[in-house]
């Protein structure tokens, strides 16, 4: 296995070059198969050592490709930015040993191989049969995945022990609630129901195994040491922001957002008619007419609460593309406790997903503290911004598909939080309560990741916690007082910020440089500024890091005053 790219001594043009990448990646990457228009044999990737290492070589070759290539007009200009900075990160993280050596509490390898499951079509007995054979194709998907592991153990490459326990607490959580079994349980009889069962069998046996492998082998050789340190943190930041940031800056930055925030909350508890934030949190969540029951009455109020944003925002602020209108909302049995959102496919035959993995024990859910989360998730956020990118014609297939950064997506995804206020998506002061307490928990992420994994002191007098030194007990309960989380919530989310280190910067840092340049195309345009062709204009820029999206951005909307008109 190669996956190589020849060199060419012509110098071919930046999408050609992108052509061939997307191509060569395609054989090694189910969906990359799919960008490229072709139907992968399997959804679960390959997760063996060789094939991380082709993914590798790919990459370094296609960096030096980029390097050579042509580049003509802002469309091109724009393709060889995002390429050149996510083949650069990408490079980066494997040669930090980040990417083969990954078990976090959320998006890792073994979490999206489950969410395959998610997203494969039941309807039909052709989609039945497709199941079947990843029921059967999972054993060897995780068998690949400990291989890797043990590879990169072996070279001193191994996160926290704690990132490997939390890994064994969820799927061993997914082995007890039966996950596979209750899949297939939804097959309503016939010839597959033996391979069903039997694929159902297999795969919970080899989840087992696979959390038995990390708490008897990995475990035991891992650090309790909790942050990764500066030298790697410079690399995931990098790679997670596609930027070059001041670290010390941006701890300064969140603690100050903290303030700013806390003082928005103060007034809004007043507007909902209690005299503090906690106050306010506790009559709402008391308030049985605020809370729905977990479960069909919950995913229903998730479709409904969509459904309504959708015709709010369509036509008026956005033009959603019609192949993207419909959004699955589902509720999740992984009980992770958390929202997340999974886009169409490539060919926009599989609609988007919202999904709510809600926290164990629950039986009905308050919901004014997640529409905030729904507008990040769903609309405006997560799904409008892969609604125009995979309907934005000029952009290449790997844009509209493969090229993930977070500062961009989580930025856009945070900075729609607030639009939705602005744009009156929130049914009165409690809803609004909830965004806030949104923006106060993206604003402790920066501190607490910053803090935990530099080592950086806590700043006296603060105003919010007493502690001088983090810890994972001092960032739990800065989560659950600033922000309102319940404690499982919170550690789940300490918990990721450990395993994903400066992706929680993602947020903040991303949604800053959205809103910074909206304010400077507002400056530049005046009374012409028009928000809708703002917003369009800047989404169809396609995904890209932090650092050539800034230069994008001011290329396209900073000439001139009248430069909006014109487009």
């Amino acid at each position: 296995m190669t996956g190589t790219l020849a060199a060419d001594p012509t110098g071919p043009s930046i999408t050609t070059v992108a052509d061939r990448y997307l191509h060569a990646l395609a054989a090694l990457d189910p969906e990359a198969a799919e960008a490229a228009g072709r139907t992968p044999e399997w959804r679960l990737a390959d997760l063996s050592p060789e094939a991380f290492d082709a993914r590798a070589e790919l990459t370094r070759d296609t960096a030096t490709a980029v390097g050579a290539a042509t580049v003509t007009g802002p469309t091109e200009q724009a393709l060889a930015g995002a390429l050149a900075d996510r083949l650069a990160s990408e490079a980066a993280l494997y040669d930090a040993g980040f990417t083969t050596r990954l078990l976090a509490p959320l998006a890792t390898p073994v979490h999206l191989a489950r969410q395959v499951f998610d997203n494969l079509p039941r309807t039909t007995a052709d989609d039945w049969a497709v199941v079947a054979d990843h029921l059967h194709r999972l054993p060897t998907t995780l068998d690949q995945y400990t291989a890797t592991l043990r590879r990169s153990a072996k070279r001193g490459q191994l996160v926290a022990r704690r990132q490997v326990l939390t890994v064994v607490e969820q799927c061993t959580a997914w082995v007890g609630a039966d996950f596979f079994g209750g899949l297939v349980a939804g097959y309503a009889g016939g010839p597959l129901a033996g391979r069903l069962a039997e694929g159902a069998g297999l795969a919970t046996a080899a989840t087992a195994r696979f959390a038995t492998f990390l708490r008897t082998e990995l475990a035991p050789a891992a650090s309790e040491v909790d942050g990764v340190g500066r030298d790697l943190y410079r690399v995931t930041a990098r790679a997670f922001l596609g930027a070059t940031v001041d670290l010390d800056e941006l701890y300064a930055y969140g603690w100050a957002e903290l303030a700013r925030t806390a003082a928005e909350l103060r007034a809004a508890a007043l507007d909902c008619g209690h005299p503090d934030v906690a106050a306010a949190r506790t009559a709402l969540d008391a308030d049985p007419a605020g809370r729905v029951p977990v479960g069909p009455p919950l995913e229903d109020w998730l479709t409904r609460r969509t459904a309504l944003v959708t015709d709010l925002l369509d036509g008026t602020h956005f033009d959603i593309p019609p192949a993207t209108r419909q959004v699955v909302c589902r509720i999740s049995p992984a009980a992770s406790g958390v929202m997340y959102y999974t886009p169409p496919d490539a060919n926009l035959t599989r609609p988007g997903g919202i999904w709510w993995s809600v926290p164990p024990g629950e039986s009905t859910v308050p919901v004014w503290r997640h529409v905030g989360t729904l507008c990040h998730e769903g609309l405006p956020g997560h799904h409008l911004q892969h609604a125009i990118t995979l309907t934005t014609a000029d952009l290449h297939p790997w844009q509209r598909t493969l090229c993930h950064v977070h500062g961009y997506a989580e930025g856009w995804a945070h900075y729609a939080e607030r639009l939705a206020d602005e744009l009156g998506l929130y049914a009165g002061p409690a809803e609004r309560l909830g965004m806030l307490d949104g923006q106060m928990w993206r604003a402790a992420r920066v501190v607490i990741d910053l803090g935990l994994h530099l080592d950086l002191p806590i700043p006296a007098g603060n105003g919010f916690t007493d502690a001088l030194r983090w810890s994972h007990p001092a960032a739990v309960d800065l989560l659950t007082r600033v922000a309102g989380l319940d404690a499982a919530t919170a550690r789940f989310e300490v918990d990721r910020y450990l395993g994903w280190p400066a992706q929680a910067l993602a947020f903040k840092v991303g949604a800053r440089l959205w809103q910074q340049a909206r304010q400077e195309a507002e400056r530049r345009a005046g009374h012409a500024f028009d928000r809708k062709r703002f917003h369009h204009a800047a989404l169809a820029l396609g995904p890209m890091g932090l650092d050539p999206l800034r230069e994008r951005l001011a290329e396209t909307f900073l000439p001139a005053a009248a430069s909006l008109d014109r487009k």
